[in-house]
């Protein structure tokens, strides 16, 4: 069965808070897709934002970004007021996220909404059911905010060695912070259950992402450091990367703490299986991302300014995968197996039987040969116009070389009528794999203020761009529907 899907943020909805969330653009968005004929909505990690406001960098694997909570249904539940909500500092720039104002602003007006919340069965059972991770997040999130924000590294010994008794009385005194943090995660919950629930009525699956890594400044850590790579003062002995290519003499220097795999091993990965099981709650599709990571991972000393020094080290191959097949079932995967892909890799990416990734705009760069010209794909593997870590379409066609468009032109056969953009999203579309999923920003045929996110680049503009009101309109949704009709993906 053929199909298709869009890949968009929930925080780039539009909305009146400064940020999108869970709230009426979403189900808006839903109906949109509907109208489009898609069959999945395509987000990013629905983790909260860490360093550098990235998603990929979050203080938890399984917890939820507060960010997403919509005021407005907290008002509808009597929660706040829309006095207190009306007149607050969102930021000034409707087309960005100012994740600055967010932190202090959202925190102020949630806090609000906290003091008039009752626990009642719902919350004891949701509490109950998510104890293995919430309790540590909630009081790791707390200890962090009396510590200034500082990294858990620089807490008083007996906290950063999570000591038991420590811990014990930290939670006692920091009861109120902790119940808070509860509250934050049961709120965001229940309106991403609402969500997802409207959008499976409608025909349209999640696709949510995994990254690979979860970041040194994470309850995950804290609390689990045995499960990592770290020395006797519990700092890391290697850090994750990705080595030199032709697109960077330098490599990509992630900074992520690598895992202890074989110390995984011997409970069967217990940790991964948890935090899978817990991304099946959020998803209906996982995005593993860097999968090639599973097979072999680039492991970097700890405190090199680059990745050049990286090596090489063997990942947990099919004894994971297998683990992850037997332990979680009825979750779909893709495999991100973009980048260095060797043999190994592909065949771990065949074995598990996840299909991979094929990104239109890497099939025409003349400095590196692939697989990604479409007449290349397999059937079980998913099109992509980008990824999040991509330019837009037209930013590629403006950035890329006069060769590179001249290929891109012979080989799809585009034409100034169609318009360049629209001859990309239709290659991709008309391409044999199962799946296709194409950024907003694309169909949008925005430029480099449509970027998500440049890897490598501290910038207020990656994870920050948020579409125009009216963006899903009635005109957009037919064109979508049309072209999809047209290459076999109608939902339904």
């Amino acid at each position: 069965m053929r199909e298709s899907g869009i890949l968009m943020h929930i925080t780039s909805l539009p909305g009146p808070y400064g940020i999108g969330t869970m709230g009426k653009a979403a189900y808006a968005f839903v109906d949109f897709l509907e109208k489009a004929g898609q069959s999945y909505w395509q987000i990013l990690p629905l983790t909260p934002t860490g360093y550098g406001n990235s998603p990929y960098q979050s203080f938890s694997s399984c917890a939820g970004n507060y960010y997403l909570i919509d005021l407005d249904i907290l008002i509808e539940k009597g929660l706040l007021t829309q006095d207190e909500v009306q007149g607050i500092d969102w930021g000034n720039d409707a087309g960005r996220v100012d994740f600055g104002r967010q932190f202090i602003s959202r925190t102020a007006v949630l806090k609000k909404a906290f003091r008039r919340f009752k626990k009642d069965a719902a919350y004891e059972a949701f509490i109950e059911g998510n104890r293995i991770w919430l309790d540590d997040y909630a009081l790791f999130m707390s200890i962090k905010e009396i510590c200034g924000g500082a990294s858990w590294e620089n807490w008083p010994e007996e906290l950063r060695r999570h000591e038991p008794d420590a811990l014990a009385r930290k939670r006692e005194e920091l009861a109120e912070a902790v119940d808070f943090q509860c509250f934050l995660q049961y709120e965001f919950r229940c309106q991403w259950e609402n969500l997802r629930r409207y959008a499976n009525e409608r025909g349209i699956r999640i696709i949510g992402d995994v990254p690979i890594y979860v970041p040194y400044d994470s309850s995950d850590v804290w609390s689990s450091p045995a499960l990592f790579r770290l020395d006797d003062n519990l700092r890391p002995q290697k850090v994750a990367g990705c080595p030199p290519d032709a697109f960077s003499d330098d490599g990509q220097l992630w900074g992520n703490p690598l895992y202890n795999w074989q110390e995984m091993a011997k409970d069967g990965y217990t940790w991964w299986v948890r935090r899978l099981q817990a991304a099946a709650k959020l998803y209906d599709v996982v995005r593993f991302d860097h999968f090639r990571g599973f097979e072999s991972y680039w492991a970097v000393p700890a405190g090199d300014a680059t990745a050049r020094n990286g090596r090489w080290c063997q990942g947990p191959g099919m004894d994971f995968i297998r683990t992850v097949h037997r332990s979680i079932p009825d979750l779909d995967f893709i495999a991100e197996d973009l980048g260095y892909v060797t043999p190994e890799v592909r065949q771990l990416q065949l074995d598990s039987g996840y299909p991979g990734m094929k990104v239109i705009e890497f099939a025409f760069d003349s400095r590196e040969e692939g697989n990604y010209l479409p007449h290349l794909y397999p059937v079980e593997s998913v099109c992509y116009s980008g990824t999040h870590d991509n330019e837009t379409l037209k930013q590629w066609f403006d950035n890329a070389s006069a060769e590179d468009v001249a290929y891109a032109v012979r080989y799809l056969g585009l034409n100034r009528e169609e318009g360049y953009i629209r001859g990309m999203i239709r290659g991709c579309m008309s391409s044999v794999s199962r799946l296709c999923i194409i950024q907003m920003q694309d169909y949008l045929e925005l430029g480099a203020e449509g970027r998500m996110n440049q890897p490598g680049i501290l910038s207020d503009a990656n994870w920050s761009w948020r579409a125009e009101e009216g963006f899903d309109s009635e005109d957009m949704a037919a064109s979508i529907r049309a072209i999809t009709r047209l290459y076999g993906r109608l939902n339904g």
